[in-house]
C-alpha cells in the first residue's frame, strides 16, 4: 500500500520513475432568504411575514442567511417573542462587546440568552463589566453560566472580586473564565483548597497565580479523590516533591495526569525493545519527563480517532514517534487524511510513517506516488481508503 511505500529508501522509489517511463514513455451576510409557499411549517399569513421580519434582525446583526431557517426551527420559543423584543436583546449583546460575531456566536451557543428581562439586568450592569475588562470568550461564557443559573452582573463582579483577594491577576481571572466558566458556581472555600494544596508543594501565590492562569482547569479538580491521590502515585514512584514541583513549573498540564497514568506510560517505556542510544535519547531528560511526554503522544493518537491501547502499541513499535514534537505528529497525521485519504487506521499497519522525517521522506516519497499515478505507472490502484485490509492491491504495492 501507499503508505508501506512511504518508508522505502528513496533511490527504491527513484527506480520506479525510471521503470515507470519505460513503460508508459514517458462579504456580505446579507443575501437574500427564500422562503418557500410549499412549506410544511404550520406557519401562514402574519405569522410568515414575522418570521421574515425577524431573519433581517438577525442578518443585520451579523447572523448567516444561510444558518437562520434551521436556527430557528430548532428554537421554535423564538417565534414567541416580538420582532422588537429580539431587535432590543440584539442591542443589548451588541453593547457589551461591538464585534458582530460576537453576537451570533452567543445567540447560537445559547438562544434563551435573548430572553429580553435577563439581558436588561446585563445592560445595567455593562459599566461593572467593562471595568472588568473580559474578553468576547470570557464575556459569551460568563452569560452562558448566568442564563442558565439566573446570576445577574452584581453575582459576576463579587465573584471576580473575590478571586482578586486571593491574590490572582486579572488576566488569570480572564483566562479562567475563557477555558472553565463553571468554575463562578464554586465556593470561595472550593478555591482556596486548590491554593493551600499547591502551597503545600511548595509554591507561592505569585506561581499558584501563573499555573491557574496556564491550567484553569485544575481549579475544577476534586482534591481529595483526585490530585492528593496523583501526589501519592508521584511518591510512589520515587518522585520527590522537589521534582514534582518542576515538572508542574515546566508544563502545569502535569496536574491534569489521570491517576495510574504516568505508571502505565513508564511500563511501556521500561519494556521497549529499541537501540541503547534511542532509549538514552528518550530518558535524557528523566523518567518523569519521558513518561509524561509519552501520554502527550498517547493523547495525541487518541484526538485523532484510535483508541488509547492502539496509541500505546504505535508508540511500543515506533519509539522513534515520541522524539517528534507533538506539532510533528499532527503534521502528518493531517497529510494522511487529508491529502493521502487514507483512515487513521492505516497507523496500525505501518507505525512507521509516523517515525520519518516529514519533509525529507514522506513529502518527496509520496510525490513520487503522485508522478507515477498520473503516468500509469502503478499497476493495479492503491487502496487509499477505508479499514486496513489485504486487498490484491495493497499486496502489490507492498512489494515495490
Amino acid at each position: 500500500m501507499a503508505i508501506r511505500v512511504l518508508i522505502k529508501p528513496i533511490s527504491f522509489l527513484n527506480s520506479l520513475i525510471v521503470s515507470s517511463q519505460d513503460s508508459i514513455f514517458l462579504l456580505s451576510n446579507l443575501k437574500p432568504i427564500s422562503f418557500s409557499t410549499k412549506s410544511s411549517d404550520p406557519i401562514h399569513g402574519s405569522q410568515k411575514f414575522s418570521q421574515k421580519s425577524k431573519l433581517y434582525i438577525f442578518q443585520r446583526y451579523g447572523f448567516q442567511a444561510s444558518e437562520l431557517n434551521d436556527f430557528l426551527k430548532k428554537n421554535q420559543f423564538l417565534l414567541n417573542y416580538s420582532s422588537s423584543d429580539i431587535e432590543k436583546s440584539l442591542k443589548i449583546l451588541l453593547s457589551l462587546n461591538s464585534c458582530p460575531k460576537f453576537v451570533a456566536s452567543v445567540v447560537y451557543s445559547c438562544p434563551t440568552v435573548l430572553e429580553l428581562e435577563f439581558l436588561k439586568r446585563w445592560k445595567v450592569g455593562c459599566k461593572e463589566i467593562e471595568v472588568l475588562g473580559f474578553s468576547s470568550l470570557a464575556i459569551k461564557n460568563v452569560l452562558e453560566v448566568c442564563r442558565k443559573f439566573d446570576l445577574n452582573p452584581c453575582d459576576i463582579y463579587c465573584w471576580v472580586e473575590s478571586f482578586r483577594g486571593l491574590g490572582f491577576s486579572d488576566d488569570t481571572v480572564c483566562k479562567v473564565l475563557e477555558v472553565n466558566s463553571m468554575v463562578i458556581m464554586a465556593s470561595e472555600e472550593k478555591i482556596l483548597d486548590k491554593v493551600r494544596f499547591l502551597e503545600k508543594i511548595g509554591f507561592e501565590r505569585r506561581g499558584i497565580d501563573w499555573i491557574f492562569g496556564k491550567f484553569p482547569v485544575v481549579l475544577w479538580f476534586g482534591i481529595e479523590n483526585r490530585l492528593i491521590p496523583l501526589m501519592s502515585e508521584f511518591k510512589d514512584l520515587g518522585y520527590s516533591r522537589g521534582e514534582v514541583k518542576k515538572e508542574i513549573v515546566r508544563d502545569p498540564r502535569v496536574l491534569g495526569l489521570e491517576v495510574g497514568e504516568l505508571s502505565q506510560c513508564l511500563r511501556m517505556l521500561r519494556s521497549l525493545k529499541c537501540r541503547f542510544s534511542m532509549k538514552e535519547e528518550i530518558f535524557k531528560e528523566g523518567t518523569f519527563r519521558a513518561g509524561y511526554e509519552v501520554k502527550l503522544r498517547v493523547d495525541c493518537l487518541y484526538k485523532y480517532g484510535l483508541i488509547r491501547k492502539e496509541a500505546f502499541s504505535i508508540l511500543w513499535r515506533e519509539p522513534r514517534v515520541i522524539l517528534y514534537s507533538i506539532q510533528d505528529i499532527e503534521r502528518k497525521i493531517d497529510f494522511l487524511l487529508n491529502e493521502m485519504k487514507f483512515d487513521v487506521q492505516w497507523l496500525l499497519e505501518v507505525p512507521e510513517y509516523l517515525g520519518i522525517s516529514f519533509e525529507k521522506q514522506i513529502v518527496p516519497r509520496y510525490n513520487v506516488i503522485v508522478y507515477l499515478r498520473s503516468k500509469g505507472g502503478l499497476g493495479n490502484e492503491i487502496c487509499r481508503t477505508g479499514q486496513p485490509k489485504k486487498s490484491a492491491s495493497c499486496r502489490n504495492v507492498e512489494t515495490f
